[in-house]
């Protein structure tokens, strides 16, 4: 299956940095980091395939197909060397990418996703996999809201929840189950320790599908890290914590500039 030319933006100036978003959204659910990033990286994100305004293609496409759609990105985009950051299933995205075309990354962050997987937590991602296959995926939208959204956010924001969700039904019901098992079935522990790229691991304390106990393994397994855990939220930290995330990918990118030692770090709880 050949890549395909994604739709992406261009916004900022500075080191190129490429996001890579998750399952059923697009290049907006990055809206709440643009205003920091802008300022420090030329910023570009994209729609992965069968998202947003990105062309179709077959289902049953897998995580290669995702990781040479996004050196596409990159080569059109017209840039060498990025730092590149993805949130969930595009957490497992950027490290297969950085595992491919290491040459072509400064640093990486994974953000809310998922490695070493218990039995356990295998089976109960699997579980929300087969409720949507056997109900549908719009039958399935509170258990997302609930797994991705705090309490409080929901009562607070829900016109940004809203939005989400409505994201979610508009993306093609085949696509968001090809990506959802990607995400379910992709297992990075065997290989993360082969990442040579500098990496910021970076999850809520209350993310029931990528919790602080398996980013913790992440980040070991990782030869140059840092862990982050960020208090209380849940999966949408882009959403409900994007201007603090976003602060934790430029100090972390000016961190592992040449001009600073590269060192391992200790969970951090801003």
């Amino acid at each position: 299956m050949t890549a395909i030319e994604c739709e992406f933006s261009i916004e900022g100036q500075g080191e190129p940095l490429i996001l890579i978003h998750g399952i059923g959204a697009d290049r907006s659910i990055w809206r709440f980091m643009m205003p920091t990033l802008r300022e420090h990286f030329k910023v570009i994100s994209y729609d992965l395939r069968n998202h947003g305004q990105s062309p179709m293609s077959a289902v049953n496409f897998g995580l290669d197909e995702l990781v040479d759609d996004l050196e596409l990105v990159r080569q059109r985009s017209g840039v060498d060397k990025a730092h590149f950051a993805g949130h969930s299933l595009g957490g497992m995205i950027g490290p297969a990418y950085a595992r491919k075309y290491p040459d072509f990354v400064k640093s990486l962050g994974l953000l809310s996703t998922a490695a070493g997987r218990t039995v356990d937590d295998s089976i109960k991602v699997w579980k929300v996999v087969r409720a949507m296959e056997r109900e549908g995926v719009v039958n399935v939208l509170k258990t997302l809201t609930n797994r991705w959204f705090t309490d409080e956010f929901i009562k607070q924001h829900p016109e940004i929840v809203d939005v989400r969700l409505k994201q979610v039904v508009e993306t093609d019901a085949e696509s968001f189950l090809n990506v959802f098992r990607i995400y379910a079935g992709t297992e990075m522990m065997p290989w993360l320790h082969e990442i040579t790229a500098p990496a910021l691991v970076l999850t809520g304390e209350n993310d029931g599908g990528c919790n602080p106990r398996l980013n913790r393994m992440i980040s070991d397994q990782l030869p140059d890290s840092k862990l982050v855990i960020l208090p209380r939220l849940k999966h949408s930290i882009l959403l409900e914590a994007g201007p603090t995330v976003a602060e934790h990918i430029v100090d972390f990118a000016a961190s592992r500039k040449p001009d600073h030692p590269a060192q391992s770090s200790h969970p951090e709880l801003p």
